[in-house]
């Protein structure tokens, strides 16, 4: 039987709040679907528990237990989130360009920016202009409403301003689309439930 053939799947979240676990958080206020929060604590290396280690033997967060069944990557999370609950319209409706371009913005966050500050400030700074560029001052990234990438640009570019303080000029579309994200209920009260529990995260 196919998830969607049933009812609601009982949904289970494995967190480190500020991390990249923090897109699904927000993604799941979004569709309004009840879920377990389970923080991890990356200083206490509960991510290296072999409880934890047996649902997703890399030990990362995200990992989204689906009905007991591991899912695992944010992009991957996201749009099943997106597909699951569609009445949220996290994905464009009956638009199959506009869908590939959700996921060609996730494959070029997890691909190219994600890991740029790995390779310095200045790498950092030029792949961020290149997703500022991307953008093009667009009020969202596709198709002029809220989308799965809106969350995931949005979850990276909020760790870099706090990162990397940025002048509020350098990038006035992405911090347009950051500050436009931070008045939406559920990234406030994901932003509110992680700072709660407690920030982990290396300078």
């Amino acid at each position: 039987m196919q998830d969607g053939d049933r009812g609601a799947p009982v949904l289970t979240l494995y967190l480190a709040p500020g991390s990249s676990s923090m897109a699904p958080h927000i993604a799941l206020r979004e569709v309004g679907a009840p879920f377990e929060a389970r923080p991890l604590s990356f200083a206490r290396r509960e991510n290296r528990d072999p409880a934890f280690l047996a649902i997703n033997p890399e030990g990362k967060v995200p990992t989204l237990l689906v009905d007991g069944r591991p899912l695992t990557e944010v992009a991957a999370i996201l749009f099943y989130l997106a597909r699951r609950f569609p009445e949220a319209g996290l994905l464009p409706g009956n638009d199959i360009a506009a869908e590939a371009e959700v996921v060609s913005w996730m494959s070029f966050l997890a691909a190219s920016v994600h890991p740029a500050r790995r390779q310095g400030i200045g790498h950092a700074r030029a792949v961020w202009a290149i997703a500022e560029r991307r953008l093009g001052g667009r009020e969202w990234a596709v198709g002029g409403r809220l989308s799965v990438a809106d969350i995931h640009l949005f979850r990276l570019f909020w760790r870099f301003r706090g990162s990397a303080s940025p002048e509020p000029g350098d990038f006035p579309g992405l911090s347009a689309h950051h500050d436009r994200m931070l008045a939406r209920p559920a990234v406030k009260e994901t932003i509110e439930a992680e700072a709660a529990i407690g920030y982990e995260l290396p300078a």
